[in-house]
């Protein structure tokens, strides 16, 4: 009965997920529906529009074709007439990567991770279904195999990353267990894959916040060039409501290229163009507020900022050798170099995700070309988080670890010394325990004047003191 009750918490963490995404798309769109076009108008196209843009914000293409009269209307070349969108608003792919990590958690906690991590799945994926095949319209296309898979792919993604983070550290009694007990037996490789696991997460978030930061500070910085160009817009309060809304879900996204930039490569914004430290080559963007932050020039001395991902990759070696030295298993070279490259191979291996989510196709032409590309950053990323980490993981010893290594050392052999010193009866040689106190005679105190044959010299009133 336990099983059939995490299988039905899962599948309805996994409904609840899929629900939250829709709603929070389809709440405000109703209330644009009905400001712009009134109680009367076709709201038949309402429920297809939210369900594109939910599989959109899951990282499915969005085949874009305007219709002659909007073309008319808009003053748009017939030949921009149809394109793709596959730049991702990132925000609802982590909401439910983190909603599905937290109900595959919950599952391993329960004892049966994999029994629940496949029934979220398979329930997200029949929802998801349900969404690609009521999602039709004819200006917004999304493929139906590509609006089922990519959905469910990021929830079993985020599913198993949480069940399994949980079941390797508590045991879930089954094949984690034993490959766990595999891993431990290799001796001082045991803890490496642990380790880089651990290190790659510290070095994700030091970079996530890091180009957050940077963000931040351009808006500071830039944020009049954003104001014009939504004073240039010339949208009314609930225009701007929307152009807001969508900024926020782009949010991660920004962030994913701000990371590229501090990383070295980069991104483009458009074809022939790049955005990097090294160097700025813009054509003509879009009016889009957010693309105010982009500098209008840059100096080969930027590329300086380099160093910030170096210093995340130090974070994340510091916080592995901290934990290291802390469960008391100082590691030889040549594992620490293993984890060193572990640390930097799945930070680049992350990046090439997210840089594969957060580039592509933006609009029709030029800007079909948009974003960091997958392999420079991840490959830039990569490499700079593994210096980081190898400085810090690879330094000789500190004077404070080798002591709290003898330290540890010194209180195992006491301990085994102890144990091995036991009377003959059993009774362990050492101090005596508390509850025998009363029963050990000589350990008993007395006052000294009235010991056996010793007595304090009696010292009369007017004798002098000295």
């Amino acid at each position: 009965m336990q099983r059939l009750l995490v299988a039905l918490l899962a599948a309805f963490d996994a409904a609840i997920a899929a629900a939250v995404g829709l709603v929070v798309l389809l709440a405000p769109l109703t209330l644009l529906w009905t400001l712009s076009f009134g109680v009367t108008a076709d709201w038949g196209a309402l429920w297809p529009l939210t369900g594109s843009l939910w599989q959109f914000g899951h990282g499915v293409p969005l085949s874009v074709e305007l219709s002659t009269e909007v073309l008319r209307t808009t003053g748009i070349a017939p030949d921009a007439a149809a394109f793709t969108l596959s730049v991702t608003p990132l925000a609802f792919l982590i909401f439910t990567l983190l909603f599905a990590a937290r109900s595959g958690a919950r599952a391993a906690r329960a004892g049966a991770w994999l029994l629940g991590t496949l029934s979220g799945s398979l329930a997200f994926a029949a929802i998801a279904t349900g969404v690609a095949l009521t999602s039709h319209l004819a200006a917004f296309e999304t493929s139906v195999a590509e609006g089922t898979l990519l959905p469910t792919a990021v929830y079993l993604a985020g599913a198993v990353g949480g069940a399994v983070r949980v079941a390797w550290e508590d045991g879930d009694g089954g094949v984690l267990d034993r490959i766990h007990d595999v891993v431990d037996s290799r001796g001082d490789w045991g803890p490496v894959p642990s380790a880089a696991v651990r290190g790659a997460a510290f070095a994700v978030v030091g970079v996530t916040a890091v180009s957050a930061v940077a963000v931040a500070v351009l808006v500071a910085a830039r944020g009049g060039e954003m104001v014009a160009l939504f004073q240039a817009a010339r949208v009314d309060a609930l225009g701007a409501a929307v152009i807001t809304l969508g900024h926020l879900a782009y949010l991660p996204t920004i962030i994913v290229w701000a990371a590229s930039w501090l990383a070295g490569p980069g991104f483009a914004v458009g074809v022939g163009t790049a955005v990097s430290p090294a160097g700025t080559q813009l054509g003509v963007v879009p009016g889009i507020p957010v693309l105010g932050l982009l500098p209008e020039g840059t100096s080969i001395w930027m590329l300086i900022v380099i160093i910030l991902p170096i210093g995340a990759g130090a974070f994340a070696g510091w916080a592995v050798r901290s934990r290291l030295v802390w469960e008391g298993t100082p590691l030889g070279m040549a594992p620490r170099a293993v984890i060193s490259v572990g640390i930097g191979a799945l930070t680049a291996a992350v990046a090439a995700v997210a840089a594969l989510l957060a580039g592509g196709s933006m609009g029709p032409g030029r800007l079909a070309e948009a974003g960091p590309a997958a392999l420079p950053f991840a490959l830039a990323l990569g490499g700079e988080v593994l210096l980081g980490a190898a400085i810090l993981l690879l330094s000789p010893r500190n004077r404070d670890e080798l002591a709290e290594e003898r330290t540890d050392r010194w209180v195992a052999e006491m301990t085994a010394s102890d144990a091995v010193s036991s009377a003959p009866d059993g009774a362990t040689v050492g101090w005596p325990d508390a509850s025998s106190a009363h029963d050990t005679a000589p350990l008993d105190t007395s006052p000294l004047d009235t010991a056996a044959g010793f007595r304090l010299p009696r010292r009369d009133p007017g004798d002098p003191v000295g």
